[in-house]
């Protein structure tokens, strides 16, 4: 399987953008791009946490 480099993702993150994008629009999603391929590098590496555990630590801001 070949894997698609992050100059070919943002290449086609770029192409995708409507023609009245804005450099702001470009950068939000160019950031999400970002923490996506960050999260799964995380989760790769093992460091996950459980739901359990989630839902404790954001407990705070959901009750």
């Amino acid at each position: 399987m070949q894997s698609t480099t992050t100059k070919a993702k943002m290449e086609q993150l770029i192409h995708n953008l409507p023609e009245e994008a804005s450099f702001e629009d470009a950068m939000e999603k160019l950031y999400l791009l970002y923490k996506i391929e960050k999260g799964i590098q995380q989760a790769d590496a093992g460091q996950t946490i459980s739901h359990e555990e989630a839902k404790k630590r954001l407990s705070k801001w959901l009750d």
